[in-house]
């Protein structure tokens, strides 16, 4: 007998379903190239905590220079900056890319910067927790269930949104992460998948089990056709559909030119996903490396090597989607930012507020919203990082409410209350 829980391993496909089973299937209906598109949203995390303020940098700040003599980010040249005054040069290739006269991004952010001239990318700086916590472990598990400071939430926010819209959507692959496993963010009730390759998508049963995708799809699927009239078969046809796309096949459009990196790797995978019209809602891709204690660089370096991979991979993704953007919004997070302050090896210890980055058709881009608290000593939270004075809730909540279109967010935020007023208004109404 097949057990209704089914987990698919080997670090290629898992699911995590409670029952899956006919009545699962019973909601199977895919959706076709003429379907009306649902809105769709793309979460990035950026695991380890990225330094903020080497990403969207405030080079207007005269602090920002005292607080980091070997890894600041010149300023660009003949923009006036707090940089001149203490004798820094800025112009080069190295420096800043001037955004708004006093914010600049990383240099080796310039795959975005036709984005943000577009107005589809948008920045929201002095974001974050307001938990004080310094654990990556804790900070992540926060931001994924949105519930700073409780340990004890069983599930995570883009769960219980697709546990909200569970009603009205009908796909089995409505959400899917592009990761070995399961992130916190998506498990709950509502299905999801994880899987790294779509080619390795495959069928196990049981713990240990030798493959048995033939048997299981020939008993299951015959046992669901009794009682559904084919909605067995329908999903395993899907299964084959998907498996069938390889991405070794696969042709971006419009020039994109993903990185050979895992995680533009990911990224065209959700390209590939979303074209193939099966009911995507919601993906999500991670990319870790950003824990720079050590010789963390400015313009050169390990964070601008990854800041190059984030640039690069969301630039193809933007490009390889095309005008299905309008429905779209990518959204990168990280547990918190950096200390304000370098540390004695050239790196930067754990901090608190952050900056968060937003692309989409529905984003009102080219502005760096939120209120800037200032990096004098005494503007910094406790005397050392960069103070918070967004949550990172009221980015969530005004995505879930502008862009995918929920009027009742409190099953989605427990014990905490979604206001329009709070909002950054970084979405189009």
């Amino acid at each position: 007998m097949v057990s209704r829980r089914v987990f698919l391993k080997d670090g290629a496909f898992a699911l995590v379903s409670l029952g899956f089973a006919p009545s699962f299937l019973a909601r199977t209906a895919f959706a076709s190239a003429s379907a009306t598109r649902r809105k769709q949203l793309i979460a990035i995390f950026q695991r380890g905590a990225v330094d903020g303020l080497s990403v969207v940098v405030p080079f207007g700040e005269r602090e920002y220079y005292r607080a980091r003599p070997s890894i600041g980010i010149a300023p660009p040249g003949g923009a006036p900056s707090a940089a001149a005054a203490l004798g820094i040069p800025g112009g080069d290739a190295n420096a800043a890319i001037d955004l708004d006269g006093f914010f600049g991004f990383n240099p080796r952010l310039q795959p975005l910067k036709g984005l943000w001239d577009a107005r589809q990318l948008a920045v929201v700086h002095a974001c974050g927790s307001p938990d004080s916590t310094r654990s990556h472990f804790d900070a992540q598990d926060y931001m994924e269930t949105a519930t700073p400071g409780v340990k004890s939430t069983a599930d995570g926010w883009l769960n219980r949104y697709l546990q909200v819209r569970t009603a009205e959507s009908t796909s089995p692959f409505r959400a899917v992460s592009l990761t070995p496993q399961l992130p916190r963010m998506l498990r709950g009730r509502a299905p999801a998948l994880a899987m790294t390759q779509i080619a390795q998508f495959d069928i196990r049963a049981g713990r240990a089990a030798a493959p048995v995708a033939a048997s299981f799809e020939a008993e299951y699927a015959a046992a669901a056709d009794r009682v559904l009239h084919g909605a067995g078969r329908d999903a395993f046809d899907a299964i084959r559909t998907l498996k069938a796309a390889d991405p070794a096949q696969y042709r971006p459009e419009n020039g994109a030119d993903y990185p050979r990196t895992p995680f533009g790797q990911a990224l065209q995978q959700i390209a590939q996903l979303t074209k193939s019209n099966l009911g995507l809602e919601v993906a999500f891709a991670e990319v870790g490396g950003w824990d720079t204690h050590v010789n963390q660089g400015a313009a050169q370096g390990q964070l601008a090597t990854r800041l190059g991979d984030l640039a690069r991979s969301i630039a193809a993704l933007v490009a390889d989607l095309g005008d299905r953007m309008e429905d779209i919004v990518v959204l990168t997070m990280s547990e918190f930012g950096r200390a304000v302050s370098e540390n004695g090896n050239r790196g930067t210890d754990h901090g608190h507020g952050n900056a968060m980055m937003l692309v989409g058709g529905s984003v009102r881009g080219g502005r760096v919203y939120g209120k800037w608290p200032g990096l004098d000593v005494g503007q910094r939270y406790e005397g050392r990082d960069l103070a918070v004075t967004t949550d990172f809730r009221d980015v969530f909540g005004e995505i879930v409410v502008r862009h995918l279109g929920i009027a009742d967010t409190k099953p989605i935020f427990p014990g905490f209350e979604v206001k329009a007023s709070r909002f950054p208004g970084v979405i189009a109404i």
